[in-house]
């Protein structure tokens, strides 16, 4: 790649233009632009186009795609109970609205380039409100409707497995060995063993234009994390699925396999903590005042309460499977209670940094959630705080999971139930958006409940 072909950002990763897209088109470069959105399951939905196709009939006015691809269940099954798309409505389509500001080169897909896109009807009546970036983007127009614009970080870990996803598939997911056979938390050796792996990742992410920072090992057998810089919250949702999505396809190629589950096993589950704070729209810092007690602005205080009064009955975003609540354990570094503390890492709600660094962490959601949804909670949540001009309670301080506070709620239906019960929600998001994400908790509850486990053939085969 020449150096006319790369435009940096000031943080020195290389980002694609449209200008190099053409250019790389016409030598064949580039050949494929993959066109793609996010779903509610928080995976990247579209198609790979032609380049030059792409350059000729896509890129002035976008494409388009059955709208039955936000009403669809993990297994992309077609199921009732959605407003925007059913049999009644005929499966018609939406138009995936190409934004370039997106545009980047696709990790480990060297002739490729990916565009993420927005959804909007085919009608002219706008964007498809449910679907998760624009649920995120709704609240950044709310928030920068208060003066504020909203940055974020996500921590997402994951287990690596020495099996392919071909082989764990024929196993059932039984017996897979963990690329690590010991807890290498923060272990420079035993990262070492995952490096070929991990420094794909990394490099492939920078490629597409995303800053990393670095990896490190965490207490399941074969688990790790791999950290990018904290940025605006929608760029950062992007980034996030783009490298769930690279990371697990650099596996294929290391003959690997990777699981974001919150709950693979009995051990450490998958977190995705993640970290927010505000801006004013011109750069000041909105959270931080060290006039105040422990540094902290009346504007931070307010949203910090919001968002720990909405916690559980935004509990659906954070935690949106059943597999999910089998994470949240005490003693577990999963939290249970809803308190917020200052770096106390038994809190739900962990305060850390300070001046320009202070921000919020919700240690809550696991390595399933969808970015989109989980971000755009917090910023409803502290959006509301602030709104209504919530009082923070003291921090607290000690061992929360021995408390006697809020808890998490322990199952997708308690969370279902808060939802779809939440007034807070429903101005915060619309009739139509809950009511569309309290049937996704409807069709995973459902299909749970008509599944027969290993855990009961175990238990019943013979003994019962």
């Amino acid at each position: 790649m020449t150096k006319e072909h790369v435009m940096s950002m000031g943080n020195g990763a290389p980002q694609l233009s449209l200008e190099t897209l053409r250019a790389e088109i016409v030598t064949g470069e580039i050949d494929t632009v993959i066109v793609a959105f996010t779903d509610m399951q928080g995976r990247l939905q579209g198609k790979r186009l032609h380049g030059q196709f792409f350059l000729d009939h896509v890129l002035g006015h976008g494409t388009e795609g059955c709208n039955y691809l936000l009403a669809v269940d993990v297994e992309m099954n077609t199921v009732d109970g959605y407003a925007m798309s059913s049999w009644e409505t005929g499966y018609g389509d939406f138009e995936f609205v190409l934004d370039m500001s997106t545009l980047r080169r696709t990790p480990g897909q060297p002739h490729s380039a990916t565009i993420q896109c927005d959804l909007a009807w085919l009608d002219g009546s706008g964007p498809v409100r449910p679907s998760p970036r624009d649920f995120l983007k709704a609240q950044t127009a709310r928030a920068a409707a208060l003066g504020y614009r909203a940055l974020a970080g996500t921590e997402l870990e994951f287990i690596v497995f020495e099996n392919s996803y071909d082989d764990a598939w024929d196993r059932g997911y039984r017996g897979l060995t963990g690329a690590n056979r010991y807890n290498v938390d923060y272990s420079i050796l035993g990262g070492t063993r995952v490096e070929p792996l991990l420094r794909d990742i990394r490099n492939e992410m920078f490629r597409a234009g995303v800053v990393v920072e670095g990896a490190k090992g965490e207490c399941n057998l074969g688990q790790h994390e791999i950290a990018f810089l904290y940025d605006e919250v929608v760029r950062t949702c992007d980034n996030h699925v783009i490298y769930k999505t690279a990371a697990k396809e650099l596996a294929v190629a290391h003959g690997q396999s990777i699981t974001f589950m919150a709950k693979y096993d009995q051990r450490e589950g998958n977190s995705c903590h993640i970290h927010l704070s505000l801006r004013g729209l011109d750069g000041s810092i909105a959270f931080a005042d060290k006039r105040r007690k422990g540094g902290q602005s009346k504007v931070f205080d307010q949203f910090l309460a919001g968002v720990q009064a909405t916690m559980r009955e935004f509990s659906y975003f954070y935690a949106p499977n059943i597999n999910s609540y089998k994470r949240f354990q005490p003693g577990s570094f999963a939290p249970t209670a809803i308190a917020w503390g200052r770096d106390n890492r038994t809190c739900a709600l962990r305060v850390v940094g300070h001046g320009a660094g202070l921000r919020m962490e919700n240690r809550v959601p696991g390595g399933d959630v969808n970015p989109y949804l989980a971000v755009g909670a917090m910023l409803a949540g502290g959006l509301h705080g602030i709104e209504n001009e919530l009082k923070l309670e003291p921090a607290f301080v000690g061992n929360a999971y021995a408390a006697d506070v809020a808890h998490v709620p322990t199952t997708l239906a308690e969370a279902r139930d808060l939802l779809a019960g939440s007034a807070i929600a429903r101005a915060a998001f619309g009739d139509d958006v809950v009511d569309h994400y309290v049937n996704a908790a409807d069709i995973e509850i459902g299909a749970f409940n008509a599944a027969v486990t290993d855990w009961e053939r175990v238990r019943g085969f013979e003994r019962l």
